[in-house]
């Protein structure tokens, strides 16, 4: 039988700088959605890993069958130190994608975690790796495929392209190309001593909230 024209392996793109990476590391993802128009990112994955937890890294994209995790496995065989696991199962939360041995190859082989649209098992093995799913399932994968590394996918509606920055906290993930997360940068952490400011005016008893009656006042409701 001819191989099915939906499972194809793409070339790696190359990794961004790890300077930029860990830049982002210390970023928070409500500040860079927020630079983002706060329209991209996540909002049905939940973090499955103990708390605390923060992730900057290349996403290495795959595409699977809901429930099959054949081009799961392929995709950790072809990962790179610092790549994280974008895995797009359709949401489907029936069968679960990796478990703690699945973590535990990823860990050994350098990647920073994986971000799945589909569900795991074996949490507890997740405590000290870095996972973002849409949920959990004790009932195992398939492994027939098809599938497709490489391109681009589509998480929780948003899309992530093979080399994107996957930045992900406590609050969920967001992606966003090299070409423009050089001016995200700058700007969130712009907002981020913006908002040192405030908590300090707040500490200081002199935040300034006239904005609030004058936005109020502005739209007739004061």
């Amino acid at each position: 039988m001819a191989p099915s024209s939906t499972a194809r392996i793409h070339p790696l793109p190359p990794h961004p700088p790890s300077e930029l990476l860990d830049a982002f590391r210390a970023i928070p993802t409500s500040l860079v959605s927020d630079c983002l128009d706060r329209l991209r990112g996540t909002i049905g994955l939940r973090p499955l890993h103990a708390s605390g937890a923060t992730l900057a890294g290349c996403a290495l994209t795959v595409r699977t069958r809901p429930g099959d995790n054949l081009f799961v496995h392929k995709a950790l065989d072809l990962a790179r130190p610092g790549d994280v696991l974008v895995v797009d199962g359709g949401g489907h939360v029936g069968h679960a994608l990796v478990g703690d041995i699945l973590a535990a190859y990823a860990r050994s082989r350098g990647i920073a975690g994986f971000v799945i649209d589909g569900a795991i098992r074996d949490v507890d093995g997740f405590r000290d790796f870095p996972c973002w799913a849409r949920g959990v399932a004790h009932r195992g994968p398939w492994k027939d495929g098809p599938g497709e590394i490489g391109a681009p996918v589509s998480i929780d509606g948003m899309l992530v392209s093979p080399g994107d920055l996957v930045v992900a906290d406590a609050d969920g993930v967001v992606a966003l190309s090299r070409d423009e997360s050089s001016g995200v940068l700058v700007r969130a952490r712009a907002k981020a001593a913006e908002e040192r400011e405030q908590r300090q005016a707040i500490a200081e008893g002199r935040w300034d909230r006239t904005w609030v009656d004058a936005a109020l006042r502005a739209r007739g409701w004061l």
